[in-house]
């Protein structure tokens, strides 16, 4: 059975800045955006240990197309979604979420 996904609301608002930017730039980008996000979320529930190791434990699933990186760790109960982090942002800005 697959964990379900669990969203920190940090990672939600960062999804939803992302996708408002691109909205504002253009409906389709925005579609766009939001089809590679739904994407990412099935393709982690598919096979979390798929995707690369990254900083403090985590993991990281690379949204093509977007200079975007899906942040999570898998717990005993869930997969949770850490952060939606702009790759070109400062790397483990995120880190105190994991406490």
């Amino acid at each position: 059975m697959n964990k379900p996904l669990a969203f920190l609301e940090d990672a939600i608002a960062e999804g939803r800045s992302a996708w408002e930017w691109y909205a504002d730039r253009s409906a389709k980008a925005a579609q766009r955006f939001q089809d590679a996000l739904d994407k990412a979320w099935n393709e982690i529930l598919e096979d979390p240990r798929r995707w690369p190791t990254y900083l403090h434990g985590t993991q990281y699933y690379p949204i093509r197309r977007f200079p975007y990186l899906v942040v999570f760790r898998e717990t005993s109960t869930a997969i949770e979604i850490l952060a939606i982090a702009h790759a070109h942002r400062k790397a483990g800005y995120w880190k105190r979420r994991l406490e």
